[in-house]
C-alpha cells in the first residue's frame, strides 16, 4: 500500500485530500517553470535567516548545499517530481528535506507560500519583461529599416478601407514604430511595478522573527520591501500591468498583420512575403498564404482575454491571499509565451518583405486621392472651405460618371462642378504627399525628420 505523501499543511487534517480535489488544487503543471526563481529566493531567504541568528550556520550550509544540488537536478532534467508536490515550492522543499533532513524542514521559517509565490512570480516577470523589450526592439528596427528604404515609395492611404490620400510607405510603417514605443512604455511600467519585494510578509500579517527584509529585497533585485504585508500577498497589479501591455501590443500587432494580409493580396499586390513567412494550401497548389500575418490577428483576442481573465479573478477578492490567485500564472505565462512566438515571427516577416513601389504608384493614379489637395488649392485662392469641398465633391461625381480620375477631368466635368476657368494645381501623388510639410506629415523632409526621431527613440529603449 502506497504511503500518503507528506503535506506541508497535513497536521490539521485527519486524512489526505480526495483525488479530484488534489488534481484541482495542484498548480505544479503551471508554476514548475518558476524553479529558478524559487531556488534563488530560497537561498537568499536561508542566508538571511542565518545572518539574523534564526537558523544555525550548520543548517544554513546544509540548506544552501542542498538547494544547489536541486538547482542542478532541475537544470539537467533529473529532478523527480513526486505525488503530493502541489506546486514548485512544495517540490523543492520536499526534495531538500530528502537531501538534508531536518535542516530542510527549517527553510520555511519566517515565510509562507503566499509571500513566496508572488516573490517568485515578480522576479520571473521582471526578468522576462526586460528580455521582451529586446524582442520589441527587433520588430521596431525591422520596420525602421524598411521605412528608410522606402521614403520615396508612395501608396494609397485608406480610411474605411477606401482610398483616401497618398502617403509615403515610410510614413505608414513608422506609425507602427510609434505604437511599439508606447507599448514599450507600458512594458516599462510593468517592470516598475515589480520594485517592491513581498518576501517577509508571511501569510498576510508579517512574520514573528527579526528578519532583514531590506537585504533580501536588494539581493533579489528589488528596490525595497513591500510596505504592507496584506497588500503584498494579495496584489497582482504588476501582472495586470504586464497583461495590459500584452493586450495592447497584441492589438497593434493584429493591425500590422491585417495591413500585410491586404497588401500581399493579388488585388493590392503592394508586397510579396518571403516564402519563409508564408505557407501553402493542402489542396490549392497556387496558394501562398500570409499565415504569419493572419496569426498575428488571431492572437490579439487571446491576449485581451488573458487580461480580462486575470481582472476577472481579482475583482471582488477580499484581502489578503485567496486560492483564486493561483490561476494568475495561467494568464501571465500564456500571454508571455504568445508574445515570445509573435514578435520574432513578425520581425522576420517585415524584414524580409519585398515591397512593390510600382504597384503602389499605379494604385495612386486614375482616382480621386488628390481631392483634398484640390479643395485646399481653392481655399488658398480665397474660397471658403465648405464651398471648395462641395465643388470638388461635384467634380469627383462627374469624373466617376465618366470613368476618369481627377487629373484627367474633362472641361465639361469641370464646368458641371463650377470649376471651369479655375487654374488647377498638379494633382499627382507626389505633389499631394509633398504638400503635407507640417510635423507628422508626409512631405519628404517631414518623414526624414520623423524617421530620425524614431530611430533615436528606439535606440534609447
Amino acid at each position: 500500500m502506497t504511503a500518503e505523501p507528506e503535506r506541508l499543511w497535513g497536521g490539521r487534517f485527519s486524512g489526505g485530500p480526495a483525488d479530484a480535489f488534489d488534481r484541482l488544487n495542484a498548480s505544479l503543471p503551471v508554476d514548475r517553470r518558476l524553479w529558478r526563481e524559487d531556488v534563488r529566493g530560497s537561498r537568499v531567504h536561508a542566508r538571511m535567516l542565518c545572518r539574523q541568528g534564526i537558523l544555525s550556520s550548520d543548517d544554513g550550509e546544509a540548506i544552501d548545499s542542498g538547494l544547489q544540488q536541486i538547482e542542478q537536478e532541475l537544470a539537467d532534467g533529473d529532478f523527480r517530481f513526486a505525488p503530493g508536490d502541489e506546486d514548485i515550492h512544495t517540490a523543492v522543499e520536499r526534495r531538500l528535506t530528502e537531501i538534508v533532513g531536518d535542516a530542510g524542514r527549517r527553510l520555511h521559517t519566517a515565510r509562507s507560500r503566499n509571500d513566496q509565490v508572488i516573490t517568485d512570480t515578480l522576479v520571473w516577470l521582471r526578468d522576462h519583461a526586460r528580455a521582451q523589450r529586446e524582442l520589441l526592439r527587433g520588430l521596431a528596427e525591422a520596420l525602421l529599416a524598411q521605412a528608410e528604404a522606402h521614403v520615396d515609395s508612395i501608396l494609397p492611404g485608406y480610411t474605411h478601407l477606401q482610398r483616401a490620400q497618398p502617403v509615403r510607405l515610410a510614413h505608414h510603417l513608422a506609425a507602427y514604430v510609434w505604437m511599439l514605443d508606447r507599448d514599450r512604455v507600458r512594458l516599462d511600467a510593468a517592470v516598475a511595478a515589480c520594485e517592491e519585494c513581498p518576501l517577509g510578509s508571511g501569510a498576510l500579517a508579517g512574520v514573528g522573527f527579526p528578519v532583514d527584509r531590506e537585504t533580501v529585497a536588494h539581493e533579489l533585485g528589488f528596490a525595497r520591501p513591500a510596505p504592507n504585508s496584506m497588500d503584498a500577498v494579495g496584489s497582482r497589479d504588476a501582472l495586470a500591468d504586464y497583461l495590459h501591455f500584452a493586450a495592447q501590443l497584441g492589438v497593434h500587432l493584429s493591425r500590422l498583420g491585417a495591413e500585410f494580409v491586404w497588401w500581399s493580396s493579388e488585388e493590392a499586390g503592394f508586397v510579396v512575403l518571403d516564402d519563409a513567412y508564408a505557407s501553402g494550401s493542402s489542396m490549392l497548389p497556387q496558394k501562398k498564404n500570409p499565415d504569419a500575418a493572419e496569426l498575428a490577428r488571431a492572437k490579439a483576442p487571446r491576449l485581451v482575454a488573458d487580461l480580462a481573465g486575470l481582472l476577472g479573478v481579482l475583482h471582488g477578492l477580499p484581502l489578503a491571499y485567496n486560492k483564486d490567485l493561483q490561476d494568475d500564472k495561467h494568464y501571465l505565462f500564456d500571454a508571455a509565451d504568445t508574445l515570445d512566438l509573435l514578435l520574432p515571427a513578425l520581425a522576420g516577416m517585415v524584414a524580409t518583405a519585398a515591397f512593390r513601389p510600382d504597384r503602389m504608384a499605379a494604385a495612386c493614379r486614375g482616382g480621386f486621392l488628390a481631392a483634398t489637395d484640390l479643395a485646399d488649392h481653392l481655399v488658398r485662392a480665397g474660397w471658403p472651405f465648405r464651398r471648395a469641398h462641395e465643388a470638388v465633391g461635384r467634380l469627383v461625381r462627374a469624373c466617376a460618371a465618366r470613368g476618369v480620375g481627377l487629373e484627367d477631368a474633362p472641361a465639361d466635368a469641370l464646368a458641371e462642378a463650377g470649376l471651369d476657368g479655375v487654374p488647377l494645381p498638379p494633382l499627382t501623388a507626389e505633389a499631394s504627399v509633398e504638400a503635407k510639410a507640417s510635423v507628422g506629415g508626409t512631405a519628404r523632409a517631414a518623414v526624414l525628420a520623423e524617421l530620425d526621431a524614431a530611430r533615436a527613440r528606439v535606440a534609447a529603449w
